[in-house]
């Protein structure tokens, strides 16, 4: 890849993004201001600012979830470039369907769907048949070491870094070629702490390939 940015999986140019706080007077909040970010196949990039320096802001806004003032978001998709601050919502929509991922600081989840259900989901939105996507679901939690007897029961009970591996799990089975992951590891303790570095990029490398 030159260093122009050509074949870059995901270039950020430019960016803009102030918030307007209408409900008190308008005051105006600038978070991103003139970022550029190139990321190449197979880069591993954390962003590591402090809270409240725009981190997530700039994950949304690549995922088209905010849109900038000004700036372009361009991502290789399909072989072609698409760019997410103009882009259609249809093709913004295909975009985050194979390409770009998306994994929040949060687990959001219906009430009651067990585990496994909850993770094999994206997979089956695909059109994956069950039983592979079964197997791909089981082989995730097994490798994020969540306990097989907890796969029946919803995650909505579990603690918070196990919310957050399920969360995970869920982002990784798609295997699409960008994924972002804002503050996954923000929950996990002790030696999960410690070994979240080499487990995210190693478990996204797998799961990219497939099991």
């Amino acid at each position: 890849m030159s260093g122009d940015g050509h074949d870059a999986a995901l270039l950020v140019e430019g960016l803009h993004k102030t918030f307007t706080l209408h409900t008190q007077g308008g005051i105006q909040l600038p978070v991103l201001r003139g970022v550029d970010l190139a990321v190449y196949p197979g880069e591993c990039v954390a962003l590591t600012d402090p809270s409240g320096s725009g981190k997530s802001t700039l994950l949304r806004a690549v995922y088209a979830n905010y849109r900038p003032q000004r700036g372009r978001i361009v991502v290789s998709h399909d072989g072609r470039p698409v760019d997410m601050v103009v882009a259609a919502p249809r093709e913004l929509l295909a975009v985050r369907r194979r390409t770009i991922g998306y994994v929040s600081q949060f687990l959001r989840v219906i009430p009651r769907v067990p585990t496994l259900e909850v993770v094999i989901d994206p997979l089956r939105a695909f059109g994956v048949d069950r039983d592979t996507a079964l197997t791909r679901g089981r082989a995730l939690l097994a490798r994020l070491r969540i306990p097989e007897r907890l796969w029946s029961l919803s995650p909505v009970t579990f603690s918070g870094g196990e919310q957050q591996r399920v969360n995970l799990a869920r982002g990784f089975i798609g295997g699409h070629p960008i994924l972002l992951l804002d503050e996954p590891t923000a929950r996990w303790r002790g030696a999960w702490r410690s070994s979240a570095p080499s487990t995210t990029p190693r478990c996204a490398r797998r799961w990219r390939r497939g099991p």
